[in-house]
């Protein structure tokens, strides 16, 4: 009798999707329960603190925010349905007052909100310490209303187009027009054509007042809008709620299999979706959406320039730290590493300086894939960064935890923020050390003088990646990982560099007077 000397690995493999599928099963199960996951954005122009309201007494009893939200920041709380918060401006830091202009001290103003059933719920304090809800239904609802709202535009434009026609050659011209519409088009024709007959079967009587018959065909068409929004607004809501619901499965899944795939020495990096070249380099291109891109490039960098960089950042190699919420930054067992960040001498470009040369191919790649035409003036220096193997029975390797390099929420982009990441590593360990972006199921094993690239901003409607660039340094357990990272941001220069704005992407100047 032959053994299949694979068996025992693959009923291990088994019992690992079954002890998972059977962990993840709560959640599954559950996924009416009333924990809620709400994001709150500070847009009112004042600094803010956020504290739950006690159901019996009324008082503020936990305070979320530590201490205060500066405008322009955001939070991200977990909740249950039911639970009211209240939303507090405090005084500014230069007058000492709440309200500038008012004599008062104590005149702060206040609001509050009331986590509800729905998903996706997004608070805004707006100007005024206003607080404005919105959740998957009001998304829904102003989705539905905008795409009615064409629709009711070509309806109009029909129902004048009946009333001024005449004859079948008005009717075979406006067929004819009909064919060469697009899809979008043509289902606002079939609103049209519906309204069309309920238009006709209401108006029968030629000598009809004209006035009257343009009154009632308003009504009629704000009647089938009424009706027909509310219909997709709930359509878009429960996709909008499944979705959700798919996305906290997948990161559940990924948060599961993080150690596990890190574990795996074995594991090669992600098959790409296709393959392309940039100046003779092969690129593997492994995400590809508006708001999170992820590309692998082939030689992106040289050994001497690895060494240039390796020699600037000998001196000042320091503990990495992390920002703290506030911001500013700390040290943190999250990110277990030593770095150094290299100044680029610019100056010396023309004379060959090899880590100017390197950090111009940086700029050169990322105006290759997004159209900012980004410059280097008051970008973050090139970060050398080094992770030592200390062996399997290390307790605390050299690692990155999962995280984002920018905002991954799926909100708008602040002006001055990180929108995109290059990562070179220059010397490679002999196990461990693999950047793995979780949600993404992309596994990338460093290979020598290659690069990854990502980028967590759409650049048409400017919301930043909801989490599918979140990314972490599995441990390194043999060998050095040495690395060159530079962020890269939208909305620096000379006059505003990177190192203007603090870690929660707010400028100096405007936290000190808030």
């Amino acid at each position: 009798m032959t053994i299949d000397q694979k068996t025992p690995i693959n009923n291990m493999s088994s019992v690992i999707l079954l002890l998972l599928i059977l962990n993840l099963l709560p959640h599954i199960c559950t996924s009416e329960e009333t924990a809620r996951h709400i994001k709150i954005l500070n847009q009112s122009g004042r600094r803010i603190s956020i504290s739950w309201i006690h159901p019996s007494s009324g008082a503020r009893t936990i305070q979320h925010s530590t201490p205060d939200v500066l405008n322009g920041a955001s939070l991200a709380l977990d909740s249950f349905v039911t639970h009211t918060f209240e939303i507090l401006e405090l005084p500014s830091k230069r007058t000492k007052m709440c309200i500038d202009g008012k004599e008062e001290e104590g005149a702060c103003r206040k609001d509050y909100f009331t986590v509800n059933d729905r998903q996706n719920q997004v608070v805004f304090v707006r100007e005024g310490v206003v607080v404005e809800h919105t959740d998957s239904y009001t998304i829904a609802s102003e989705r539905a209303e905008g795409l009615l709202e064409r629709c009711k535009l070509d309806a109009r434009e029909q129902m004048m187009l009946s009333l001024s026609s005449s004859g079948e050659d008005e009717n075979c011209k406006e067929e004819q027009n009909k064919e060469e519409v697009v899809v979008e088009e043509q289902e606002q024709g079939y609103f049209s054509k519906l309204l069309l007959y309920w238009y006709g079967s209401n108006n029968n009587d030629d000598n009809k007042d004209a006035s009257t018959t343009n009154s009632k065909n308003s009504e009629i068409l704000e009647q089938l809008t009424n009706c027909v929004q509310s219909g997709i607004a709930a359509e878009i809501e429960r996709a909008n709620e499944e979705i959700a619901f798919q996305a906290t499965i997948r990161e559940d899944m990924a948060d599961h299999w993080e150690n596990y795939t890190c574990a795996d020495d074995t594991l090669n990096t992600t098959e790409a979706k296709r393959t392309e070249t940039w100046r003779g380099r092969k690129v593997s291109v492994m995400i590809d959406s508006p708001a999170s891109k992820i590309h692998t490039v082939e030689n992106f960098l040289t050994e001497d320039e690895c060494k240039a960089v390796e020699d600037a950042a000998r001196p000042i190699l320091h503990d990495a730290t992390v920002a703290d919420g506030s911001g500013g930054s700390h040290k943190s067992d999250s990110r277990k590493a030593k770095q150094a960040g290299i100044k680029v001498h610019w100056d010396k470009e023309a004379d060959g300086d090899l880590i100017a040369r390197l950090s111009r191919r940086v700029y050169d790649y990322v105006n290759h894939v997004l159209p900012f035409n980004i410059m280097e003036d008051g970008q973050e220096d090139l970060m050398s960064i080094q992770y030592f193997g200390r062996g399997p029975e290390e307790d605390q390797p050299d690692r990155y935890m999962p995280h984002c390099d920018g905002d991954c929420n799926g909100m708008l982009f602040k002006p001055g923020n990180r929108m995109a990441t290059i990562v070179m590593y220059c010397e490679i360990p002999k196990v461990g050390g693999a950047t793995r972006f979780r949600n993404s199921n992309v596994h990338i094993k460093p290979k020598q003088y290659a690069a990854t690239f990502f980028s967590y901003i759409d650049s048409e409607t400017m919301k930043m990646d909801d989490g599918f660039t979140e990314h972490s340094g599995c441990p390194v357990v043999e060998g050095e990982k040495k690395i060159v990272t530079q962020w890269v941001r939208l909305g620096v220069d000379k006059e505003n560099p990177w190192n203007s704005f603090n870690t929660l992407g707010i400028k100096h100047s405007d936290a000190e007077n808030q």
